[in-house]
């Protein structure tokens, strides 16, 4: 979710919906960092003191997570007085599930089980695990929807980006229902 911090009601909107999410605010803000660099019209690309104000984040933060961006390959920065962060290509060809993965991984993974085990070595429902089935489902879901969308539809208004998703996880789910 894009949420901007310049109203009161959304603030308050965006904090009652970041209690239910669980996406890391790393990823939050890495998608509005690259959301306000791809809509900046700056020859020059934008600088973190800029993106802080902009967003209502501290520079470190900003810093901290357009480092992560740039070594990922989605934004190029360029040192001195007329530097900033720019794209590094289109924003058509930016996928948001690759930004997300790149700055906090997947939902699920293989190696999630392991993680999860309890005091166990091995997990007690590794043979027959219906938890891991539902898991991987709504990875493959999430997957689907977020290899479809680009930075480039992000950009758009909010009504259309909800329309696109709509459209998008109608067509997976008419997809999976025929499997």
């Amino acid at each position: 979710m894009y949420c901007t911090q310049n109203l009161a009601a959304q603030k308050s909107l965006c904090s009652k919906v970041s209690d239910k999410m669980k996406f890391s605010t790393q990823e939050e803000y890495g998608l509005r960092l690259l959301l306000r660099i791809g809509k900046s019209n700056s020859p020059n690309g934008l600088t973190i003191p800029e993106l802080s104000d902009l967003e209502g984040l501290t520079e470190a933060n900003v810093a901290k997570i357009l480092r992560l961006l740039r070594l990922a390959g989605f934004i190029d920065s360029s040192r001195g007085q007329m530097g900033g962060y720019k794209l590094s290509r289109p924003a058509s060809e930016i996928l948001v599930g690759d930004v997300l993965t790149s700055l906090g991984g997947k939902l699920y993974e293989s190696g999630f089980c392991d993680l999860h085990a309890g005091i166990e070595n091995i997990c007690t429902n590794s043979i027959d695990c219906s938890i891991r089935s539902l898991w991987k489902t709504i990875q493959t879901m999430l997957d689907g929807v977020l290899s479809k969308i680009t930075l480039q539809d992000m950009l758009g208004k909010e009504n259309e980006v909800e329309l696109l998703v709509s459209n998008l996880a109608e067509e997976i789910e008419k997809v999976s229902s025929k499997n």
